[in-house]
């Protein structure tokens, strides 16, 4: 089973009020397990980056000047994508950006039914308590220290919220446990993994968010 944990990030709230993508995340998952291929791209949107969304994510508008364009790189993005499920943290806040960028490049929209929306999960099963992906990274005991080193990105938080969708699903066991396991048994001959029945093609990426929820919080204050 091939899943994309995905995270974006955006000038604004609402693409409908000219608001454009600026980054895209996405980490490979096989059978619960991460197989190393990525993709991230940073976006020019061709406008300006509002100064509330920079103290979100830190991308200035200058940095993005040199930066494709989403249609420029949206082939690569399906490519990478394929038919797979979509994981994401406040599914309709990305998708809804996302099918926007893709209808205006004349490209298939993301069907609703693909997607899983771990913010629902995680409210379905600690309900009243606190669900963006800080709070649920502190919950899990997955450490958050690059998060606050760096700043919130697309990349660095789909590898974060692969995490918490692990813990989510499998309740106590780790995702980092779930890798451990597979590599002794690749050491062992025991099974092939993952990365072994895949393409080697390796997607780049450049070096390097708030949960949309506290994103939602901090512009609208």
């Amino acid at each position: 089973m091939r899943e994309i944990v995905l995270d974006t990030e955006t000038t604004g709230l609402d693409p409908k009020s000219g608001h454009k993508l600026i980054e895209i995340g996405g980490v490979e998952v096989i059978d619960r397990v991460k197989t190393g291929r990525i993709f991230h791209r940073y976006i020019n949107p061709e406008r300006d980056v509002p100064y509330e969304a920079y103290c979100v994510h830190k991308i200035s508008t200058e940095f993005l000047l040199n930066k494709p364009t989403f249609k420029e790189i949206a082939s690569e993005f399906l490519e990478f994508i394929q038919d797979s499920t979509l994981i994401i943290h406040n599914a309709g806040f990305d998708t809804k950006f996302l099918n926007h960028e893709l209808g205006l490049a004349n490209f298939n929209l993301i069907e609703k039914n693909r997607v899983i929306d771990t913010l629902a999960m995680a409210r379905a099963k600690f309900p009243g308590a606190p669900a963006n992906l800080d709070a649920l990274c502190r919950r899990f005991g997955i450490n958050l220290a690059h998060r606050k080193a760096k700043g919130h990105g697309a990349l660095l938080d789909s590898e974060l919220l692969y995490e918490v969708y692990i813990r989510l699903r499998e309740g106590v066991q780790s995702a980092m446990d779930l890798d451990s396991k597979v590599v002794q048994k690749e050491k062992s001959g025991d099974v092939k993994t993952a990365q072994q029945k895949i393409p080697k093609r390796v997607f780049t990426y450049q070096d390097d968010k708030e949960a949309h929820l506290e994103f939602i919080k901090n512009i609208t204050s």
